[in-house]
């Protein structure tokens, strides 16, 4: 059982991140933000796969001024990502946001910062301070030659954190994201043991589908099993609604929340008497619009099959020519290869 470190519960719009509240799921939108129906088709999608915050990039004022329309019509929380401007920080939060993503030491004067922070507690808005490694201070990189370091990243983090707290302003959560996955464990991990701000896991800058698949798998998975993290991003160079399907697969493999249907296959072998490959893709592809809590085995023989089809609530087990259908450990049914799927199917929708 992972036991999550306590962290501060901080409200996001309707939902909460940190203390007892379960792991978020969140993405960005790689639309233009002025283009409000094109962003808002974009985060109704990634709503259907799962996504429970939204971030978007605000470059300009036509962006910022665009993020109240785009509010309007969508049913999770809006999060403005901006960097400099506390002109664009203040415009978004009139706008309705409900999440600021800025680096309080990056925007100006503390008498700018002062004006956001007021305009962020009247309106009960945090503050999410994300800390990039390509993006570290020119005196803190100088202080570690020009390196970026773990110890950097979380001296920069904290640098921030002060700012806001100077100004008595504690709805605040973290990220530290570097490349790799090394600098990034060691960073979250450090920053954890100083404070109990809710943490937003990631790797930045990941990859495509396969390299960020598996970068975000290891990094993110490595601190939610050892306790750290409170709201997940997973980034992808792909189609933003790709990243949901990895960070729930992160969930679900940790036992951490289950959405949907979870496939068990196995890798197949010289006893498989089926095209078993061909069966489990399919399988897969099938359930993905479906929302049942439900675990699914597509196994290929006799071997494992039988103590796969006991631990699932549905199972296919196959054999020479045919496969046999199993609930819940009980043999329901026996069916010919060419009607496997549809049969199978037909008893995943009646569970």
């Amino acid at each position: 059982m992972i036991k999550r470190k306590k962290t501060r519960k901080i409200r996001v719009g309707n939902l909460f991140i940190g203390g007892d509240a379960p792991v978020a799921v969140q993405s960005m939108t790689n639309t233009k933000t002025s283009d409000v129906a094109g962003t808002v088709r974009q985060i109704k999608q990634l709503e259907k796969a799962g996504c429970e915050i939204i971030r978007v990039a605000v470059p300009d004022m036509e962006s910022a001024k665009a993020l109240g329309k785009i509010k309007e019509k969508i049913g999770i929380p809006l999060v403005a990502d901006i960097h400099f401007s506390h002109l664009l920080a203040l415009e978004a939060i009139s706008q309705g946001v409900d999440k600021l993503r800025i680096n309080p030491g990056n925007i100006g004067s503390e008498e700018k910062v002062r004006q956001v922070v007021n305009a962020c507690k009247k309106k009960k808005i945090p503050i999410r301070i994300g800390i990039n490694g390509g993006s570290l201070e020119k005196d803190i990189l100088a202080k570690y030659k020009k390196k970026v370091t773990a110890a950097g990243m979380v001296e920069s983090a904290m640098r921030h954190i002060k700012i806001l707290e100077k100004l008595n302003f504690k709805d605040i959560i973290i990220s530290l994201k570097a490349s790799d996955i090394e600098r990034t464990v060691e960073s979250y991990k450090m920053l954890s043991k100083k404070m109990n701000y809710p943490l937003h896991l990631g790797i930045t800058e990941a990859g495509t589908m396969f390299r960020g698949t598996i970068m975000s798998s290891i990094g993110i998975g490595h601190l939610l099993y050892e306790g750290i993290g409170d709201t997940i991003r997973v980034s992808l160079t792909a189609d933003p609604v790709e990243e949901m399907k990895v960070a729930w697969g992160i969930l679900q493999s940790l036992g951490l929340r289950r959405r949907g249907v979870t496939v068990t296959s196995c890798p197949t072998c010289g006893r498989t008497k089926i095209d078993l490959i061909s069966l489990a893709k399919k399988v897969e592809k099938l359930v993905e619009g479906i929302d049942k809590n439900i675990h699914v085995a597509v196994m290929g023989c006799v071997v494992n099959g039988p103590g796969e089809a006991r631990e699932a609530d549905l199972a296919v087990i196959g054999g020479e020519g045919a496969g046999l259908i199993c609930k819940k450990g009980e043999i329901i049914k026996k069916v010919d290869e060419k009607n496997l799927l549809k049969e199978f199917m037909k008893e995943i929708k009646k569970f």
